[in-house]
């Protein structure tokens, strides 16, 4: 499986992202970008592939990974960050109106490690609530935040990318600088409504800042004076519960895989790497990667003529339709139809075209 591959999945599954369209950068092996737009919240569009989700209620209980204690605060309707503060600033300890303050988390170095290297942004205005997370691996992430009818996303890629996506921006308006936290950058206008501010490589990644929904250049411009850069420990001290990280995996693996079967061979400690996200992109990646397994199990099994394997990969497969993760997550998006469609045909017996793609399989 590659990233790629579930990322395109999984941002299908997005209702929250901001409308994209996909472009491939010539300076990376099949990059795939995401540009489009879209004239209202409720108009979504995707990139092409299976569609994976149909609802736009998903996501909505979920907060986001990876985030800044001041999205805490948002959570909550209390600013903690200072925009007078230096870049990278360390927040004072946060505390729910309701709720004793707590100790201080220790992170393993692990997790401190990835949130170094993600951007650490976030929205120091009360509303702001962060609706849908993923990626947090290999300099790549999403964080979409939101606020009535309005949504901010902030996706982050590697600096080699960088030139290919301006490019395709400059195809769409004339730049005008802009400074984000005093970080440079910038601004795209797709429509009187709909703009994408690009910043410039930083740490080894670039960040662009995606407008959705209902909005004015100077509402727009009014969020990205209040849009703040934060320390790790910062950023990670509002990391809801819910939210997978990479010392939280084993945990949330296990529960994800309680009455999953799994085929021979299958890694575990190798669920470390999905990098950060929420409830349902986890469910997706891990059950992506079973379902992968046991792919490649009955291929072998139908070449070495072994029916006993044959049967054991068809049932498995067929039986996914009682994995209770992927009844959870159904009434939150499409992944589920998606890999019983594809589980269906192979324990029947053939192998859908455009099954690796469908399923982000290696």
């Amino acid at each position: 499986m590659t990233d790629e591959h579930l990322d395109r999945m999984v941002r299908d599954a997005d209702p929250y992202r901001p409308d994209v369209v996909q472009h491939l950068d010539g300076a990376a092996q099949n990059l795939l970008e995401e540009i489009m737009s879209a004239p209202t919240l409720e108009s979504v569009a995707e990139p092409p592939g299976p569609r994976a989700r149909r609802r736009r209620t998903l996501l909505s209980g979920l907060a986001s990974a990876s985030v800044a204690a001041a999205v805490l605060a948002v959570l909550f309707g209390v600013s903690v960050v200072n925009s007078d503060q230096p870049a990278d600033r360390e927040a004072a300890p946060v505390t729910s109106p309701t709720s004793e303050a707590t100790a201080p988390v220790a992170y393993s170095a692990m997790v401190l490690k990835a949130a170094e290297e993600s951007p650490r942004l976030l929205i120091d205005q009360p509303g702001w609530k962060a609706v849908t997370v993923y990626g947090f691996a290999e300099k790549e992430g999403t964080i979409a935040f939101r606020n009535d009818k309005r949504e901010l996303a902030m996706n982050w890629y590697p600096a080699g990318q960088y030139d290919g996506y301006r490019q395709d921006r400059l195809h769409v308006s004339k730049p005008e600088q802009v400074k984000v936290d005093g970080w440079a950058g910038e601004l795209f206008r797709y429509t009187a409504s709909d703009f994408a501010v690009m910043l410039r490589p930083r740490d080894g990644s670039f960040v662009e800042l995606r407008a959705g929904g209902a909005w004015t250049r100077g509402e727009f411009d009014r969020v990205l004076a209040d849009v703040v850069r934060v320390d790790a420990r910062t950023w990670l001290a509002a990391l809801p519960a819910e939210i997978v990280t990479p010392d939280r995996v084993d945990e949330r693996a296990a529960g994800v895989l309680a009455d999953v079967p799994l085929p021979p061979g299958f890694d575990t400690a190798a669920l470390g790497t999905l990098g950060t996200n929420d409830a349902y992109q986890f469910g997706a990646r891990v059950t992506s990667r079973v379902g992968c397994g046991w792919i490649v199990e009955w291929q072998r099994a139908k070449q070495a003529g072994d029916a006993a394997a044959v049967r054991r990969a068809a049932d498995a497969l067929r039986g996914s339709h009682t994995w209770k993760v992927l009844h959870q997550m159904n009434d939150e998006g499409d992944w589920p139809e998606v890999f019983w469609k594809t589980a269906d045909t192979v324990a029947a017996g053939k192998l859908p075209a455009g099954y690796r793609e469908a399923l982000g399989c290696e």
